[in-house]
């Protein structure tokens, strides 16, 4: 996989934590810099590593599915890339009234907003691709504009959290639909 196709899909898995992060940076009633680390590690972390789970799990069945493994691809990516769309356009205020000062609200959050990345390491899995790379790639970009995010957050409020993951999710679905023009017209891997 080229390394153009895995930032885009590091980008796209990236979105939904970055507008959980601008939503954090909202609602930090005293803004420091460590608060901003602390939740992009948390979300970089919990990114980097969802993918390694789900490309190990996706290694006990390829061997069963490597004849149907681009439409698995193209499947999971449009439903994540979907249900992105879909986030992006309800607002949802339970989600920011939480405090992301809480290890425990952090850990969740840090837990849902990396299940999408676990879809995407079966994914991976499914098409042979090896997970260490991109998964550094994941977790880095998460950590970056995680960090961002709550900066962004903290000084322009919601502008800009439900665009983000409205683009994230036509990345992913992009992707998906690519990856699956490749295998049916021109068998590539």
């Amino acid at each position: 996989m080229h390394f153009a196709t895995i930032l885009l899909i590091s980008l796209g898995l990236a979105m939904d934590a970055f507008a959980v992060s601008v939503s954090s940076g909202v609602v930090l009633t005293c803004f420091r810099k460590r608060y901003a680390l602390k939740i992009a590690l948390f979300f970089g972390v919990f990114q980097a590593v969802m993918p390694l789970i789900g490309w190990s799990a996706g290694l006990t069945f390829r061997n069963y599915i490597s004849a149907v493994d681009h439409w698995i691809a193209f499947a999971l990516l449009s439903i994540i890339g979907g249900k992105m769309i879909y986030e992006s356009l309800i607002t949802c205020e339970k989600e920011k009234s939480c405090n992301p000062e809480n290890i425990m609200v952090l850990l969740m959050l840090a837990v849902a907003t990396s299940i999408d990345a676990l879809a995407v390491g079966i994914s991976f899995s499914c098409l042979e691709v090896s997970i260490i790379t991109p998964a550094l790639i994941i977790g880095i970009v998460t950590f970056v504009l995680s960090f961002a995010g709550v900066f962004i957050g903290n000084k322009f409020g919601s502008i800009f959290e439900n665009k983000m993951e409205l683009i994230g999710g036509l990345i992913l679905i992009g992707i998906g639909i690519k990856i699956l023009v490749e295998h049916l017209f021109w068998g590539m891997k």
